[in-house]
This record gives structure tokens, C-alpha cells and sequence, in this order.
């Protein structure tokens, strides 16, 4: 019973990382492009691949979320970029519904419901071992979070701003985790975060009619039901200027820019593009998620 009420969830065909950023096209192959300093855009061979997760480690930090994660149709997942704490050692995984990566680690969703995790542990991040009944997972630099099959929320990891206090949240269909805050989608349509919130990325309390959500290191993306966009938080590299997306059906933040899918299958950008990251306007054929 669990694994199809996985199956039915939407997939990440766009991620934004760091300074890269990778799209699923419609044929299952891979495009990447940004910065490639550890190989985290060397992902031309794969293929069938059915979702990708690209991490957005905060900018202070130098190394550790240079790594990005396909997952194939056949359960397996694929891994390229920095492995200094074997976040890409997940050859062995099989079974696997949904993939999520953090600061020096990976995070995979298992069909029961079971979770799994390699790389850094220091605060805990990676006990997830007890964990059942999931249907979706997140991951931030230094926490992880699981949505349950009723709409309550689990948080491992470091809670220093209080990211963690999750405990509460009820009727939840969708969880993302940035830097230091969680967000997570209610079914209302409306949303709700916890953590650091020195530069506005909570302030979602406001939201109405969103139908996914996105968090970046210190901003949070929403996508309305009409198409549009919102955001809130950090916008020095102008990473939340997307009040004039239309027709957006898949929305990613990373580090400090944004990507949002259109409908016609074609991605637009906004944010910090010192590598690149947001040269996506000649992509076409992205892989729209799943209904």
C-alpha cells in the first residue's frame, strides 16, 4: 500500500544546487550546466533517469554539496561530484522512490516507507534508520526531514534555530529544508516554516493557493495553483525576483538562484550566475513532473 501511494507523488525533474544546476529532458537523459569543479555536472551518460536532487549548501561554505543524484526508473540511483564523506556511495541502494541531498550526504526513500542515508552524521543527520511509514523527505545542510503518511513530520539532525520543531505540524503534503529552516506544505494550500529567519525565509505565513514549495539556503520559493511564483527571504543576487513567472508547473531554489519549469517544457532563472548556473534559456524538452 505504501509504495503506490509513493509512486503517486511528484517527482523532481529540476534541481538547483549550489552553483549548478540539472533538468531531466523528456527522454530520461540529463542536462546540467554551472560550476564543474568535482564533476557534479558530469551526468551525460545517464539515463532512464525519473528524478534528481542537486544540494544547496549555504554560500560560506566552500565544499560539500558538489554532488549530484539521479534516481532510475528501476530504483537504483546514480551519483557524480565530491564524495570526501561517501555521499556518493550508493551503489548498493535499490528499491528507492525519491532522493534528497544535504551537505555532505545523500538521502534516499525506500518503497516501505523505510529511509536511508551516507555521508556526514556529526549532528545526527543521517539517523534515520527507525524511520517508517515516509513518503517524502528533505534534506539541509546539517538536518533531514521526513513527511508521514498522515501528514505529520519527522526532523533528525542539528536544530540549533529550531528547524527541527516539526513535531506539531499536522495535515502536511509536502516538506523542504534549507540551510537552517524547514517549510512545509499544508493541504489547505497554505504553508508553514520553522528556523532561522533572519532574513524573511519564514515568512510563508501569508501564502495562499500553493501547490509546491522550494527551499534555498537562506530564500523560500511557492508555486500557485494559477502558475505563478512567490518568494521570500535573501534576495541579493535577486534569487526571489520571479513575480513575473507565468505558467510554471516545477519550481527548485538553490544557493542563490532560482529555476522555475515552464509547461511548454522550457526553464527559466533568476539569481547569482557567476558559473553559469542560470543559462538554462536554450534547454527545451525538460521532463514535466508527475500529476
Amino acid at each position: 500500500m505504501i509504495f503506490h501511494r509513493i509512486k503517486r507523488w511528484s517527482q523532481d525533474t529540476i534541481a538547483a544546487g549550489r552553483r549548478h544546476t540539472v533538468a531531466i529532458k523528456s527522454d530520461g537523459t540529463v542536462e546540467a550546466v554551472g560550476d564543474n569543479k568535482y564533476g557534479q555536472c558530469d551526468v551525460s551518460g545517464w539515463h532512464d533517469i525519473v528524478a534528481i536532487a542537486a544540494g544547496n549548501v549555504h554560500m560560506a561554505t566552500n565544499t560539500g554539496n558538489a554532488h549530484t543524484i539521479g534516481l532510475k526508473s528501476n530504483s537504483t540511483v546514480e551519483a557524480v561530484g565530491w564524495n570526501n564523506y561517501g555521499q556518493c556511495d550508493i551503489d548498493h541502494w535499490g528499491d528507492i522512490v525519491a532522493v534528497a541531498t544535504g551537505w555532505r550526504r545523500t538521502i534516499g526513500l525506500k518503497s516501505d516507507g523505510a529511509v536511508v542515508a551516507v555521508g556526514r552524521n556529526n549532528d545526527g543527520e543521517c539517523n534515520v534508520n527507525d524511520w517508517d511509514d515516509i513518503v517524502a523527505i528533505a534534506a539541509g545542510d546539517w538536518h533531514t526531514i521526513g513527511l508521514k503518511l498522515g501528514g505529520t513530520v519527522s526532523a533528525v539532525g542539528n536544530n540549533r534555530f529550531s528547524q527541527c520543531n516539526v513535531r506539531d505540524w499536522v495535515d502536511i503534503v509536502a516538506v523542504k529544508a534549507g540551510y537552517l529552516h524547514t517549510v512545509g506544505l499544508k493541504s489547505d494550500g497554505t504553508a508553514v516554516a520553522v528556523g532561522k529567519n533572519k532574513l524573511g525565509q519564514c515568512d510563508v505565513s501569508r501564502w495562499r493557493g500553493i501547490v509546491a514549495i522550494s527551499a534555498g539556503s537562506n530564500h523560500t520559493v511557492g508555486l500557485k495553483s494559477n502558475g505563478t511564483v512567490v518568494a521570500a527571504g535573501w534576495n541579493d543576487y535577486g534569487q526571489c525576483n520571479v513575480s513575473d513567472w507565468v505558467d510554471i508547473v516545477a519550481i527548485s531554489a538553490g544557493c542563490s538562484h532560482t529555476i522555475g519549469l515552464k509547461s511548454d517544457g522550457t526553464v527559466v532563472a533568476v539569481g547569482d550566475n557567476e558559473y553559469g548556473q542560470c543559462d538554462v534559456s536554450h534547454w527545451i524538452g525538460i521532463q514535466l513532473p508527475n500529476n
